[in-house]
């Protein structure tokens, strides 16, 4: 059993940490959240139906299924702060891979670009996530990862609008351009310069991820030990190893089925308005209104917890809100469902604060390895919402919306009523 550290600079300070790690937490948000308008991107530029443009979020995700158990041993060799800049200097060679491949019109290629973007997010989430965790309380950490989602999703309301002007503006107007070409020549002149758009912007982001990765190494954010600051008196952590904590692999599935809805809720409210025959010019803004909705539920978080909720009790509450927000996004239509929709964001923020430190408490010395778990379970994000773009197209899509929304907020609601304590016993 590791021994308990003395105490840290970080432990009597924590702003400094906070503020270098929030700037992390926005870069995440503008990237993960471009994947909204990217769909409605790629679905014109590429000429693809929901399922290939569904493709946009499952390559972004799934890289944390395969890339986190890989961060997680680079970060044991690079440090926290070095694999921090580490994964920054990876995700602007994916900025550079996807805006010269999407230029050049080639899919494949523009996937690969978005694949190591999230491999180079996943070694910043299994490092920054259990480092706010564990740079105070375990019982508050939900209200710090909080603080880190208002950077975050900041950041994710703003790319769109960003993402819009740069490269969306006159979309309608693009798609009766391209619809009335005259020939299969002009049609393609068409979508080659729209697809240039993208070019110079991703240029310029893998141009700022690099400074900003030699900012954070050259930091003064100090280094802190997971194994010594999550240590609670760990038994039989000798002997099963990281299967002795049944309440991790429930909260595995739990990060999954959450980041499933999430991104349901963010990056799919597009496809869900168009689906309800509302215009383009409207629906590529939808994803800021759901990080709008997260924004307020970050600011509950902040005030409510822990003074009046406990986190686990939150979780629960906010899978209520879940439900009730899915049911009545399925009884109605045009913007009111779309409202509902969005109003998940508000259900969902506080899930993952909540979620990560339930599901480390007590690891110890497996900290690291638990926390790569949990960052494998961003794949969620990678498998739901390509799902109901596949279903949307053979039943009601308000339907398919509900019947994979609802489950996944039920087991959600599970874990935060009695599936964090499960085997919790072991911890003194």
């Amino acid at each position: 059993m590791s021994a308990i550290p003395e105490p840290l600079p970080a432990r009597q300070s924590s702003v400094l940490p906070m503020i270098i790690i929030g700037v992390l937490f926005f870069i995440f948000g503008f990237v993960t959240w471009l994947n909204g308008p990217l769909i409605t991107f790629v679905k014109l530029a590429f000429q693809v139906d929901d399922f290939y443009a569904f493709l946009v979020p499952s390559a972004f995700y799934l890289s944390y299924f395969f890339l986190a158990i890989p961060a997680s041993i680079v970060l044991k060799r690079t440090g926290m702060k070095k694999g921090m800049g580490l994964g920054l200097f990876v995700m602007a060679i994916g900025a550079v891979i996807f805006g010269q491949f999407v230029s050049m019109r080639s899919f494949g290629g523009a996937l690969t670009g978005l694949f190591v973007i999230g491999a180079g997010l996943s070694l910043l989430q299994t490092a920054s996530n259990p480092y706010i965790s564990i740079l105070g309380p375990i019982e508050s950490a939900a209200q710090r990862i909080a603080f880190m989602g208002i950077c975050n999703k900041v950041a994710g309301a703003l790319a769109p609008f960003v993402f819009g002007a740069l490269v969306l503006s006159n979309i309608a107007d693009f798609g009766s351009q391209v619809a009335a070409a005259p020939d299969a020549a002009s049609r393609e002149a068409l979508l080659n310069a729209f697809a240039a758009k993208v070019h110079m912007p991703y240029m310029v982001m893998a141009v700022l991820l690099v400074l900003l990765a030699v900012w954070v190494v050259r930091s003064p954010l100090p280094e802190i030990k997971p194994s010594g600051a999550n240590t609670e008196r760990t038994i039989g952590h000798e002997h099963g190893g990281i299967f002795s904590f049944p309440h991790l692999w429930l909260g595995v599935l739990c990060l999954f089925l959450y980041v499933g809805v999430e991104v349901m809720a963010g990056d799919a409210i597009g496809t869900y308005g168009q689906g309800l025959g509302l215009p383009l010019q409207a629906t590529r803004h939808f994803t800021s209104y759901t990080l709008f909705a997260m924004l307020a539920g970050y600011l509950a978080g902040l005030v409510l917890i822990p003074r009046v909720i406990t986190q686990h009790a939150y979780l629960a509450l906010s899978a209520v809100l879940g439900v009730v927000f899915v049911l009545g996004a399925s009884l109605t239509t045009g913007y009111v469902s779309v409202g509902f929709v969005a109003a998940l964001g508000f259900a969902n923020a506080m899930m993952w604060p909540a979620i990560f430190p339930l599901a480390i408490r007590g690891l110890g010395g497996l900290t690291e390895r638990g926390s790569a778990l949990l960052i494998m379970g961003i794949a969620g994000g990678g498998i739901i919402p390509p799902l109901f773009g596949y279903l949307k197209q053979h039943h009601d899509f308000q339907m398919v919306f509900a019947a994979l929304m609802v489950p996944c907020y039920l087991y959600i609601l599970y874990f935060g009523l009695a599936g964090h304590k499960v085997g919790q016993h072991r911890l003194g």
